[in-house]
């Protein structure tokens, strides 16, 4: 009998990626294509979901039926609107894992229904949890969760297995996230020595900028306020996105976008160096997180031996310039920045599965877990002493008890709270779990012991005992985004499902809001340039998307002569694609 597939998911702000170990090397799987993803998710014409490619080509035009950078909202309880209707976070991620888990099954040939998938370093109990219920959601069994810089470390180890001991750093800037970990090398182990990140800082912010800059602009040189125009703002969102990409290997360029209005062309140059001063807030906040990675690691910036850039955003030239003035050597170079955490990812699955890959993976834990007690001191009873059980940047798995007692008499109820965090005070860190133990009504002073056990994934589970009695509490965190309501798994796995084939059942023969009032000639041609527009060169495809813009625009202000005029020109670039 063969044994289960296991595939390695690099689950990415803006873009995502599969991998799987063959013979002893990891590959990308890819379907034709590069085997990178858009992490993005639309409705389509037709009411249907759609994801990756043609899901950010509508974007621009359809950014109310676009869903983009899922992933900085994992964790949370807001739903997402889109195109009318809501998606929790895990559901949007579903479909993205989906995808790919459709992707490497045409690509390997068999069923998977197992994954190692990767989370940022920073990510919070909450964040993990819904990334394991989004693999269940898309039929995915999460065997493993692991640290994308330790994912990336993996894959450096991997291609440099004959090295002797070394240290590197993992410097992780991608769309919406950062990571810096401080990783030893050393006989086929790789040991995570200290990570530390930001889950709200990535490339998504230095768009920002780029489209804050962008509105200013207008505002001064043309009068225009845009800060409420959805439709424009996504239009700036992609011309910043170009910008920010082309000053990675240019020192200007020219941020070009017709018809802002019917009299408005923009038309402005942007510099690397006014980049670089948009951004260098935020780029001084990650050297200051690299700077207590090293002092959490215990290893001055002369013991580090690699610098390891993985993360579209970590191409930014300013990064490796900074990088080298504080720790006085060149960024590595020789592992994609884009695919290194997808195939450490596919190591570890290999591994997962008993294959013998290079690397074993001793993981960390970049928080630390506690409770909340009652303690008395000088200034009398304080009600909200943080109790760390779990320190972080401790070894992974780790498992670790602490005794506390009754404070009066005939106690019926002990509230066991479990915060993640750093503060003295336990209500300034994060409550991730509160739970109600009852109690036997013993006397002051009963003996309560508390045991944590963190788990390879970041999962934490905790068990309270009442020595008198023997009684006992169990739990995993329990929240919202917990992976135990398979209900809830089920109708979310039916949703998503049922609008990816079918459409949306709720509406059936709805008319498409974006295209209702457009006559038929010009949807025609609009919907024939969707269809054609991933087989179009990558300058045809800016073009292509520019004049649907126009159309769009010029339908909003029912100038349908306008709307055709562009159609014919649009039509006449449709003609020679296939």
């Amino acid at each position: 009998m063969n044994k289960p597939l296991i595939i390695g998911i690099d689950l990415g702000t803006t873009n995502s990626e599969v991998a799987f170990v063959h013979a002893t090397r990891p590959e990308i799987l890819r379907d034709g294509d590069d085997g990178i993803l858009p992490s993005c998710v639309g409705v389509d014409d037709n009411d249907r979901l759609i994801v990756g490619t043609k899901a950010r080509n509508q974007a621009v035009a359809y950014p109310e039926r676009t869903v983009l950078s899922v992933k900085r909202k994992m964790g949370e309880e807001k739903e997402i609107p889109l195109a009318g209707k809501s998606y929790t976070p895990q559901e949007i991620s579903a479909l993205i894992l989906q995808e790919l888990k459709e992707k490497a099954e045409k690509a390997l040939g068999r069923e998977v229904a197992h994954a190692v998938i990767t989370v940022p370093a920073y990510f919070t109990d909450a964040q993990r949890q819904a990334t394991k219920e989004a693999g269940a959601i898309a039929g995915l069994e999460v065997v493993r969760i692991i640290n994308e810089p330790t994912a990336a470390a993996l894959a450096y180890e991997g291609s440099n297995a004959g090295d002797d001991k070394r240290t590197i750093l993992v410097y992780d800037l991608g769309g919406g996230t950062f990571d810096v970990s401080i990783v030893r090398i050393e006989d086929r182990v790789v040991e995570v020595l200290a990570s530390t990140g930001d889950n709200r800082l990535g490339g998504d912010d230095f768009d920002d900028r780029i489209i804050q800059w962008l509105v200013r602009e207008l505002k001064q040189n043309h009068r225009l306020d845009v800060t409420d125009n959805r439709a424009v703002l996504a239009r700036l969102k992609s011309c910043a996105e170009k910008a920010k990409i082309e000053l990675s290997r240019a020192d200007t360029t020219r941020i070009e976008a017709d018809h802002i209005t019917e009299e408005i062309h923009l038309s402005v140059e942007l510099t690397r160096e006014a980049l670089e001063e948009m951004i260098r807030e935020d780029i001084d906040r990650t050297m200051r997180s690299v700077t207590k990675a090293l002092r959490d690691a215990a290893v001055t910036p002369g013991g580090i031996d690699r610098i390891l850039l993985v993360g579209g955003s970590s191409r930014i030239p300013m990064i490796a310039r900074m990088l080298k003035e504080k720790l006085k050597i060149d960024p590595s170079k020789e592992i994609d920045p884009d695919l290194c955490v997808a195939l450490g990812a596919g190591i570890q699955a290999a591994r997962e599965m008993g294959v013998d890959t290079s690397g074993v993976l001793i993981d960390i834990t970049p928080y630390t877990f506690g409770t909340s007690a009652a303690e008395i001191n000088e200034e009398g009873l304080d009600p909200h002493v943080f109790v760390p059980l779990i320190q972080r940047n401790t070894k992974l798995p780790v498992s670790h008890t602490e005794t506390f007692y009754t404070m009066v008499e005939n106690q019926e109820v002990a509230l066991i709270q479990v915060f993640q965090g750093e503060k003295q005070n336990a209500l300034d860190n994060i409550l991730i779990g509160s739970y109600q133990f009852d109690l036997s009504n013993s006397e002051a002073g009963s003996m309560i012991t508390l045991q944590y056990d963190l788990d390879l994934n970041g999962i934490l589970k905790l068990e309270a005992v009442e020595k008198k009695t023997g009684r006992k509490l169990n739990a995993v965190i329990d929240n919202v985004f917990a992976c135990e309501n398979p209900d809830r798994i089920r109708n979310s796995r039916e949703k998503i499902n049922g609008e990816t084939s079918m459409g949306a059942a709720e509406t059936p023969g709805k008319a498409d809001p974006g295209t209702a009032t457009i006559p038929a000639d010009i949807t025609g041609t609009l919907t024939l340039a969707r269809e054609k527009l991933d087989n179009a060169a990558k300058e045809d495809q800016d073009e292509i998307i520019d004049l649907m813009e126009e159309i769009t625009d010029a339908v909003e202000d029912k100038d349908f002569e306008k709307a055709r005029a562009i159609c014919d020109e649009l039509e006449d670039l449709l003609f020679y694609i296939d």
